[in-house]
């Protein structure tokens, strides 16, 4: 995954030792903890290094341990009940080198776009087609900038075929569509317990005229209260080939990220979408080109 353009963290909380974090999670007996603090003590090296060779504690409880201290938030993957899909690789694997490459892209849209003095807050994931990787960019952009400390709400404006319900394991009862309806307000509006500082706002039951929702001043209402209350907003959308509601979209945020994906984009559409949405006025941020396989459907039965 490539950003085709050519941060300050939070102050650490490390006070509190791995191994005190590690017996707190279960992973660790005091124990064992004592047999790992003798051998650091005998072999003058660090704790984490220690466990790995008396073979009590892998590298995943290392990392671990390490973003407990440093208040980076991200779930184990070894954990018997899942919280969310295993699509959201940044909160699962956030040290994969497919998470450094969401990194940089991040540290590049806070160079070019994100600034809560000017009011850039709000940026729209766009692509021509299906299965580009909108909303999985879209995802794990939103927890990657939780992770740095922004509070920020991801949006599921794709009111066609939302999927972001279904990658956090939420209900869809309310959310974007019963907001632009005036059926609810910041009720819609879930916060991912797991992950600190992140907000999702599911896309809510699917209305048999979006782009008319999308057109009410209720959302020019909502974006404004969504740039007061958070430091980064990220709206999923539908492709540009069902219809004109990442357009429609677009033109009321004012930037967007295009996805496209390595060996099915195709490269006059991509364009196209680009030129037509700068000539509307909309501020093109930047391009990904995905290269991560979508996922595979599950079989009817």
């Amino acid at each position: 995954m490539k950003m085709t353009v050519s941060v300050a963290t939070g102050a650490p909380r490390a006070n509190r030792s791995i191994g005190a974090i590690l017996m707190d999670s279960g992973v660790l007996t005091p124990e064992d903890a004592e047999r790992i603090i003798q051998f650091q003590k005998e072999h003058d090296i660090r704790f984490g290094e220690a466990a790995i060779r008396l073979g009590l504690l892998t590298e995943a409880d290392i990392q671990y341990a390490l973003s407990r201290q440093f208040s980076y938030a991200y779930l184990r993957a070894s954990a018997e009940k899942k919280t969310l899909s295993d699509e959201l690789v940044a909160a699962y694997q956030p040290f994969s080198p497919r998470v450094e490459q969401l990194r940089a892209i991040r540290s590049q849209l806070m160079l070019r776009w994100f600034d809560k003095t000017e009011q850039r807050q709000v940026l729209t994931v766009v692509g021509t087609d299906p299965g580009v990787g909108r909303t999985y960019l879209a995802a794990n952009l939103a927890i990657i900038f939780s992770q740095l400390g922004e509070r920020t709400l991801l949006i599921d404006a794709d009111m066609r075929n939302p999927r972001q319900h279904e990658l956090f394991l939420l209900q869809n009862k309310v959310g974007l569509s019963t907001v632009l309806a005036g059926r609810s307000r910041d009720e819609a509006i879930i916060r991912i317990t797991d992950l600190a500082g992140l907000y999702v706002l599911p896309s809510g039951p699917i209305p048999p005229n979006p782009l008319e929702l999308l057109s009410k001043m209720n959302l020019d209402e909502f974006l404004i209260h969504a740039r007061a209350s958070f430091d980064v907003v990220i709206i999923d959308t539908p492709s540009l080939s069902v219809g004109e509601d990442a357009a429609m979209i677009a033109a009321r945020t004012g930037s967007v990220l295009a996805v496209a994906r390595t060996g099915a984009t195709r490269v006059h559409a991509f364009n196209d979408m680009v030129q037509g949405l700068t000539e509307s006025g909309v501020a093109v941020v930047g391009s990904v080109l995905n290269d991560v396989p979508p996922p595979k459907k599950a079989k009817k039965k």
